[in-house]
């Protein structure tokens, strides 16, 4: 194997180039067996491979002592020129001394002379300057503006420049021997100020800034500068505020009033920000003045556009839900007949007609007030920003007006009128009684209602003298649909009481109370009875289900008096044996149960005395005790003056 430096490149491994040499060496390695094995061969070639990385050893030490040689060499070679570059380095430098020196002597020579020959210049324009506007001033003495500088456009700015130093030095004139030419001179001062402020205003229209930048600075010497301010600051606001407002005003009411009160509102945020920095004595009136005259057009018919949207707005709302349940909105009300029928029908119950069947519709949607209320809220949001504080409380009640007009009116009010006309007669039988769910929903509609009118009107009203009319026509409003409420409620137990009638007269039998065998009959309820506790127990729930608060006492324990008084009158109407009797008994205790689910004191009682009084048909007179009962009737108002009392005696 050739002995080269490649061999012992790392890694090296010293084992494995043995092995790998005694492989390599015949009969050395494990080829052929223990009897092919040469150990006399293996030690030959060991040592000649020991020769040869001796002699590369001596060839390797030779080359490194050669490469020291030459970076010895080559180091001394850099340290020389090394040492060159410093002595040249320091003789640059002494030139950069001596060279820096020199420029500053010659500087301060330039100076010095510059000095001289401002100090010999300085007077000598000063003359030439006083001599020209001497020759200007004679002119306006005269009377007669003869240079062309005052007459031609193009040179408006050095004529502005000389106005500007005529109109100084005139105010330090005495006014009687001058008083004509220093009102000359101030003329043309304002002739050419008002013509600079035009020239401005017409490069912001062209969009020319270098020319408006020119302008601005001959004007900042003039006595108008601020107003240049104005104008720039007013046409940027109009042209800003006409691209965003009257491209929708007549197209998209929603979009336009949406984007006056953004814009409004970011202005009026700007300006309290600007009050911060130092703009004069009267900033506030200032920065007012400014926004006035950017939205004043815009804001004096806001309340016009405003109530048309929301008018608008509201109807479309109203349209679009009944036109998804493909109802075709009817007027209610609309002639003296039909006002006179709904009197009889209240008062009587008589069947005036066939009533409207709605399919269980309330025609009361909360999605619809949700919407007509957001939009309501956004009005009033809109109408405190964008209203003169005088006309506030005015605005926010006409805003008011179209809420009541849209959701109290044709919303809640239409449905109650539909659900009135819905009630059947009280002898309808098997009626679906839909007015608790308009009872319901429109409880809820109403608690939506004063939330709004309490969190968004009465802010606006509240310290002037509209929020007692905002209270009284709130007020007439709901007292106006409790009416409707109150009697639609009347009707419906109206009919509760009327199935109740059906149920006792097609279920309850005469025999009930009156059985052939007495000695075989079972002591419970009738099926009567059965029935109708069922269908009072269900009427509860749903009379639970659609009020709250006192409203639910209130309507059960009028519903229970009435349930009271059918069943009085009903067990009035049959006689009764001593098993009839107990059976009576039965199906009163099964009907004071159920009035224990109304959780009505008065409603209880009045079940508790019938429960007592039944006992009458089963107790035996003998007895009786006349003292208890002479007592009892003691306690009847007409007892002395009817002298009840002889029948006891």
């Amino acid at each position: 194997m050739a002995t080269t430096a490649q061999l012992f490149e790392e890694p090296f491994d010293a084992d494995e180039y043995i092995e790998r040499l005694a492989w390599r060496t015949p009969g050395g390695g494990s080829k052929g067996g223990a009897e092919a094995f040469d150990p006399k061969r293996l030690l030959e070639e060991f040592e000649n491979h020991i020769e040869e990385l001796k002699q590369l050893d001596e060839k390797l030490q030779r080359r490194v002592e050669k490469l020291e040689h030459q970076c010895h060499r080559e180091a001394k070679e850099f340290a020389h020129k090394v040492q060159d570059l410093q002595r040249s380095n320091q003789v640059a430098f002494q030139h950069f001394q001596e060279l820096d020196e020199h420029i500053s002597y010659v500087a301060t020579k330039v100076c010095h002379l510059g000095d001289q020959l401002e100090g010999v210049n300085t007077p000598r324009q000063r003359a030439v300057e006083a001599q020209r506007l001497m020759t200007y001033f004679n002119e306006f003495l005269d009377g007669e503006l003869r240079s062309d500088v005052f007459h031609n456009p193009e040179k408006i700015k050095e004529a502005a420049d000389i106005i500007q130093k005529l109109h100084l030095i005139a105010q330090e004139l005495p006014f009687d021997r001058f008083a004509d030419v220093k009102a000359k001179i101030a003329s043309k001062y304002h002739d050419l100020e008002r013509q600079l402020i035009q020239e401005f205003t017409a490069a912001q229209r062209r969009g020319e800034i270098g020319r408006m930048r020119e302008v601005a600075a001959v004007l900042l010497h003039f006595k108008g500068y601020a107003h240049c301010v104005d104008v720039y600051i007013k046409q940027c606001q109009e042209a800003h505020v006409k691209e965003k407002l009257d491209g929708t005003r007549h197209s998209d009411a929603e979009q336009y009033l949406k984007n006056l009160y953004d814009l409004y509102s970011r202005t009026t945020a700007l300006a309290a920000k600007l009050t911060e920095f130092n703009l004069g004595s009267d900033k506030h009136t200032f920065l007012s003045k400014l926004i006035k005259n950017i939205f004043s057009c815009y804001l004096e018919s806001y309340i016009d556009m405003e109530k048309d949207y929301l008018r608008n707005r509201s109807a479309m709302i109203l349209q679009r839900y009944y036109d998804s349940k493909n109802h075709q909105k009817r007027p209610i009300g609309g002639g003296s007949i039909q006002e006179l029928k709904e009197r009889i029908r209240q008062r009587t119950n008589l069947p005036l007609g066939p009533s409207i069947d709605t399919h269980g519709e309330t025609f009361l949607s909360q999605e619809v007030v949700v919407n007509l209320l957001q939009e309501t809220r956004h009005a009033f949001e809109r109408c405190n920003r964008l209203s003169d504080p005088s006309d506030l409380p005015k605005n926010a009640f006409s805003i008011f007006l179209l809420l009541v007009e849209h959701l109290c009116v044709d919303h809640i009010d239409y449905a109650l009128e539909i659900g009135l006309s819905a009630i059947p007669s009280a002898d309808a039988k098997n009626a679906n009684l839909y007015f608790l769910d308009v009872v319901q929903q429109a409880n809820t509609i109403f608690h939506l209602f004063d939330k709004q009118f309490n969190d968004h009107l009465m802010p606006l009203i509240s310290s002037s003298p509209k929020l007692t009319e905002c209270l009284h026509k709130k007020k007439e409003t709901i007292e106006q649909m409790e009416v409707k409420l109150d009697t639609g409620i009347d009707r419906t137990l109206n009919c509760m009481v009327g199935q109740m009638k059906h149920i006792l007269a097609t279920e309850q039998k005469k025999t009930d109370f009156r059985p052939e065998d007495e000695n075989n009959v079972m002591i419970q309820y009738t099926t009567a009875c059965s029935k109708v506790c069922a269908y009072v127990s269900r009427q509860v729930d749903r009379v639970r289900k659609s009020m709250d608060g006192k409203n639910v006492d209130t309507v059960l324990m009028e519903l229970g008096v009435r349930f009271h008084r059918l069943i009085h009158e009903h067990l009035q109407q049959y006689g009764y044996s001593s098993m009839g009797g107990m059976l009576a008994i039965c199906d009163v205790a099964e009907y004071r149960r159920c009035a224990k689910d109304f959780r009505v004191p008065l409603v209880l009682q009045l079940f508790d005395t019938l429960h007592a009084l039944c006992n009458l048909l089963v107790v035996q007179l003998t007895n009786l005790d006349r003292n208890l009962l002479h007592a009892f009737v003691q306690l009847r108002l007409d007892y002395r003056p009817s002298r009840l009392g002889r029948h006891f005696s």
